[in-house]
């Protein structure tokens, strides 16, 4: 089974009620001891969980990025899409054997939201406060028209 888990499975340790208990034997349950880390076990990027909504106005992007240092942050915004990127760094030293539970997640993630509306990117704003990153994309408006008058030369 090479089905890509969700970040909230990786995360918790999950799966979907669809899959039979044989394969979530497979997936949770790990003898070798250096391999204990579940999230380690796939190597692969976590997807971040987004809200995504309107103003009359704008596009708004919010995600919970905690722990993340701006710099680590790496924002690409089209007419039509917006990438987040970024790797959560673990600065604490601990023997895996002194760990009773490891739930929280440390490595790289990324997103890419399709947008519902073209936006602007060069007027695109992004800020954090308190772990949570908000992009504000202006919306284009395509009803807008602009008079230009003509000028002889």
């Amino acid at each position: 089974m090479n089905k890509k888990r969700s970040f909230f499975e990786r995360l918790t340790g999950s799966i979907k009620a669809d899959e039979d208990y044989e394969e979530t034997k497979k997936i949770t349950v790990n003898s070798d001891k250096k391999d204990n880390n579940w999230m380690e076990e796939e190597n692969e990027e976590a997807e971040l969980t987004v809200d995504v909504y309107q103003t009359p106005a704008d596009i708004i992007v919010q995600t919970m990025v905690a722990g993340v240092r701006p710099e680590d942050l790496e924002l690409t915004i089209a007419r039509d899409m917006v990438t987040i990127r970024g790797k959560r760094e673990e600065s604490r030293i601990v023997n895996e054997e002194n760990f009773f539970t490891k739930e929280l997640y440390w490595g790289t993630f990324s997103r890419t939201i399709l947008l519902p509306q073209e936006v602007d990117p060069e007027e695109a704003e992004a800020t954090e406060k308190h772990g949570l990153l908000t992009i504000k994309l202006p919306k284009i408006d395509k009803e807008k028209k602009t008079s230009v008058k003509v000028k002889s030369i």
